[in-house]
């Protein structure tokens, strides 16, 4: 077996443990929406946005002022 093949039989049968998802709905899911079903996107995976004085200043820099 290789090493895709063995870690995509261990993904789904979390998925379909954890989440219930049958082999089809294991197959038609991107990885982005796997990591979501499980909760791997939270907020601590989430990088954080922009702070209030670099928005502040890319506003500084548009060219219409707003």
């Amino acid at each position: 077996m290789t090493d895709f093949a063995a870690v995509a039989l261990a993904l789904c049968a979390v998925a379909a443990r954890v989440l219930g998802w049958r082999p089809d709905e294991f197959w038609a899911a991107t990885p982005a929406e796997l990591a979501a079903a499980l909760g791997l996107l939270g907020p601590a995976a989430t990088p954080p946005g922009i702070d209030a004085r670099t928005l502040a200043a890319m506003m500084e820099h548009d060219d219409d002022g707003r």
